[in-house]
């Protein structure tokens, strides 16, 4: 593997001084973007395309070939391992993914086995080692995983909920039950991100979308400890160094602490906690990565421009901060957003490292 010629990214989430903020997007790769949709076209569906290594490479690198990004992210979906469980994926238009067989039975839930990476999953693993060697050691990569909570929301649900009726009735009813998709769920992210790291991902990102629908008690329950059971048997060190792990709840602010205390190297933040405030919670503990609305970007650039400074300046010029939004970018967003974000984070983040 060649040698890396910008490494902020990483440095940042170890909380190394590093010269500016660096900055990378969640879905920086996708439907904003016109060459991402003319890819998409000649894939035929949206899982075509994640299964065909050449094409996720593809539309990886997209992104950084129109801005200066710090890092990539393998491109793909949470939901690979649930489908490698044999739940059945397919994509309904306009409904977005959906089971053709979710856990709704005992026997079912007990017979839920941990895929092999290595077998069901090769795709992604050949994806990831085809998309760093594309990279040739300009950026970093980061691979992910959907978080065990989360994953287990759509393989109970069977797709995405506007109430959750079906996984919290399970676990108020049989939380013996849901502890044991959580369980053999958090060994299959777990493998899963192991053998993309040992594929080449540089970073592994936990991505716990659906936490902040949970109570206090039931996030301390369901979804924390399986985040810390992920985290604590990621791979921490290859190729002569460090490999940072980022764990990130949407609406996961309230418990920020609790968060931050599990070992992950950063805690990513959505839009709602000043990041500033954040930052004195957590001390020195983790980076933070975070945590710009992605609706600024529907603003005119100069309020883009605006709104990232305000970003920057509450984290200060501390060290430990990774620049993105605060979830995934919006497909309405119009590209020319983008540069005006890139720029000004990288020209202010600098200023105020000189400063500081």
């Amino acid at each position: 593997m060649s040698r890396l010629r910008n490494d902020t990214f990483l440095r940042a989430l170890l909380r190394e001084p590093t010269d500016y903020t660096p900055l990378w997007l969640m879905r920086q790769a996708g439907r904003y973007l016109p060459e991402y949709c003319e890819t998409r076209r000649r894939a035929g569906s949206f899982l075509d395309l994640c299964k065909s290594p050449a094409l996720a490479c593809e539309v990886t690198l997209q992104p950084l070939a129109r801005y200066d990004l710090d890092a990539a992210i393998l491109f793909s979906d949470i939901l690979t391992v649930p489908d490698a469980m044999g739940l059945g994926l397919y994509f309904a238009e306009g409904e977005g993914p959906r089971f053709e067989r979710p856990l709704r039975s005992e026997w079912e839930i007990r017979n839920l086995t941990a895929p092999d990476p290595h077998a069901e999953l090769q795709y992604v693993m050949d994806a990831v080692s085809e998309i760093r060697r594309a990279l040739d050691g300009s950026v970093p990569l980061i691979g992910f995983s959907g978080s065990p909570w989360t994953l287990a929301c759509y393989m109970v649900e069977g797709g995405s909920s506007s109430d959750y009726r079906q996984i919290k009735t399970l676990a108020y009813s049989r939380p013996d039950l849901l502890h044991h998709i959580l369980g053999v769920t958090a060994d299959a992210v777990v493998a899963y991100l192991n053998a993309q790291i040992e594929s080449g991902a540089q970073a592994a990102m936990v991505f716990d979308s659906w936490g902040g629908v949970l109570s206090e008690a039931a996030y301390h329950e369901f979804s924390l400890p399986y985040l810390k059971r992920v985290v604590d048997g990621l791979i921490r060190e290859r190729e002569d160094r460090r490999v940072p792990s980022i764990v990130f709840t949407k609406g996961g602010g309230l418990w920020l602490e609790s968060i931050a205390a599990i070992g992950a190297d950063a805690v990513g933040l959505d839009w709602t906690m000043d990041i500033g405030r954040a930052r004195t919670l957590v001390g020195d503990r983790v980076a933070l990565q975070g945590n710009l609305d992605p609706s600024i970007l529907f603003a005119p650039p100069e309020v883009v421009a605006a709104e990232a400074r305000r970003v920057l300046d509450a984290y200060g010029p501390h060290p430990g901060h990774v620049f993105n939004l605060g979830h995934g970018i919006s497909q309405f967003t119009p590209p020319e957003s983008v540069s005006a974000l890139v720029e000004t984070v990288h020209t202010h983040s600098r200023k105020i490292r000189s400063q500081g």
